[in-house]
């Protein structure tokens, strides 16, 4: 089975990596072309266009940054959906609107393609090591034909349902992700104006009741002044307020997203920090 992977980020190379250690051919596609230079050292194939990528290989998986990369890399002249053909399989794993992952499911459908929406989360660790958890929308039958390509990215996977389904399950890890990341730096900001050892307060937190997946991956790195992203903020502030325009859509509030929305506008749109990491939050604080 050959394998397109469009968007070699810091997501998408470890994906391509682990996929091409399982033992698939893979091609890239990225819009600057040197980015794709380490998925290429370990063995992909570069093709010039995204339409080229849908010709020539069974199933595409896309990994790019904001809903309208989505729009552009499925809908555009050189676009996915001009070179898709009957029996491909789109997969689209960029964090994106579930309505524009439900729009890529009726016009692959009306094509006779198969497409699902599959977020990931586990950020740059997970990607490297293979551990992705993985949520998917589409077609069950689908799923279940593609879960050898998503058990060489991830270990939790799950389908939940239709289209956009996928897109919902990962807004919701978001919001849960947004009080991990304000409560973990307010925890930082504490235990420095206390006096505390930060080192040893990460710690006793992290084997505690409030210990999770934040606390343990992002907290030494702020200890350690290490910005570097895992998941860049300006992706998490995109994801952010897609999760409250799903929510204002649903009629529900959200404020603890709120809040955590406009701490990473000042982080990315004031400070002009969006390519440091989510970590990078504390800097707001400082």
């Amino acid at each position: 089975m050959k394998i397109g992977f469009i968007g070699t980020g810091v997501m998408g190379n470890g994906m391509i990596a682990n996929l091409i250690k399982a033992g698939y051919q893979v091609s890239v596609f990225n819009r600057t072309k040197a980015h794709a230079e380490y998925a290429m050292g370990l063995g992909a194939n570069w093709i010039d266009t995204p339409k080229q990528v849908a010709q020539e290989n069974d199933v595409i998986i896309t990994m790019v940054g904001t809903p309208q990369n989505v729009a552009d890399i499925y809908f555009g002249d050189n676009g996915i959906m001009n070179g898709a053909s009957e029996g491909k399989v789109l997969i689209d794993s960029t964090t994106s609107k579930p309505s524009l992952d439900k729009k890529i499911y009726e016009v692959a459908k009306d094509n006779g393609i198969s497409a699902l929406d599959a977020p990931v989360s586990g950020g740059d660790v997970g990607a490297k090591n293979g551990t992705l958890t993985i949520m998917v929308g589409g077609n069950r039958e689908t799923f279940e034909n593609v879960m050898p390509i998503f058990k060489s990215m991830g270990q939790q996977i799950n389908f939940f349902g239709p289209a956009g389904s996928g897109q919902h399950t990962k807004m919701a890890n978001q919001i849960m992700i947004a009080g991990t990341m304000t409560g973990m730096t307010e925890m930082l900001e504490y235990g420095k104006a206390a006096g505390l050892d930060l080192d040893k307060l990460v710690n006793i937190v992290e084997n505690g009741s409030a210990g999770n997946w934040s606390l343990k991956n992002y907290a030494p790195r702020v200890l350690k002044d290490d910005f570097k992203p895992g998941f860049a903020a300006k992706h998490f502030l995109k994801d952010l307020r897609i999760a409250l325009e799903c929510a204002q859509e649903m009629n529900i509030q959200l404020p603890s997203t709120k809040l955590a929305k406009k701490l990473y506008e000042k982080m990315v749109d004031q400070m002009h920090l969006g390519n440091d990491g989510t970590q990078g939050l504390i800097k707001v604080y400082k």
